[in-house]
């Protein structure tokens, strides 16, 4: 029988990192640009000290998520590595183990050793890594792809606050970089709970609140180092 839900875990890993890229790349922009803007500083200088926040920001998030990730996999592979040992040097105890896990689940004793037993001959290493390790093809590591996407969004998100530099009066530049940058926020936070099927208005709230903290304390910063200068 064909299987035709569509389950939102499949997302986990790219949602994540596509979120973490784009929210950071509106905070720490958003952030750079008004703490410079209250030190004092030109649009000009503004738009270039962004556009190298947004380079070095998002070849952070690249390696960042790419060696994080990859101590993920790593972890994995090592796990799946002593299964695999411990499936051909003892496969009556990783019978009673697998077995005792779906006792736990709620099968009783006979039926949870004849699952295990059609399992294990099914795959055996892949029921020990879904079932005992929690490892599966839905939420197992990929370093690329969650460095691709968060390099991607990462830059994507920088953009936005630099196009609002380039867009409005300089005397308008703060309050517009402020307001637009939260407008941003909200709307990433909403199209994220969209996507993974979370509350619209709670994820909305929740990056617009600390994305103003951050831009604030940034803010307060460049203003008191402006004035000591």
């Amino acid at each position: 029988m064909r299987h035709v839900e569509r389950h939102r875990t499949q997302r986990i890993a790219w949602l994540r990192a596509a979120v973490l890229g784009a929210n950071d790349g509106i905070v720490s922009t958003a952030s750079l640009v008004l703490g410079v803007a209250a030190a004092g500083a030109a649009a000009q200088e503004l738009l270039v000290a962004g556009v190298a926040g947004l380079v070095a920001g998002a070849m952070s998030m690249a390696a960042g998520e790419y060696v994080s990730v990859s101590s993920q996999a790593d972890t994995e592979r090592a796990d799946l590595s002593r299964e695999r040992k411990e499936l051909a040097t003892s496969p009556v105890h990783e019978h009673a183990e697998l077995a005792q896990i779906y006792v736990k689940r709620g099968l009783d004793e006979e039926l949870a050793a004849r699952v295990a037993t059609e399992l294990m001959q099914h795959d055996a290493l892949g029921a020990h890594a879904r079932d005992e390790l929690g490892i599966s093809e839905a939420v197992s590591a990929r370093p690329v792809q969650a460095a691709l996407a968060s390099a991607c969004t990462f830059a994507v998100g920088a953009a936005l606050p630099l196009l609002v530099v380039v867009g409005v009066p300089e005397s308008a530049l703060v309050p517009s970089v402020a307001v637009g940058s939260l407008a941003f926020l909200a709307l990433l936070g909403s199209v994220a709970a969209r996507t993974g099927g979370a509350p619209v208005g709670k994820a909305a709230a929740r990056v617009t609140f600390w994305g103003a903290l951050a831009m604030a304390i940034t803010a307060g910063v460049g203003a008191l180092f402006g004035v000591a200068v």
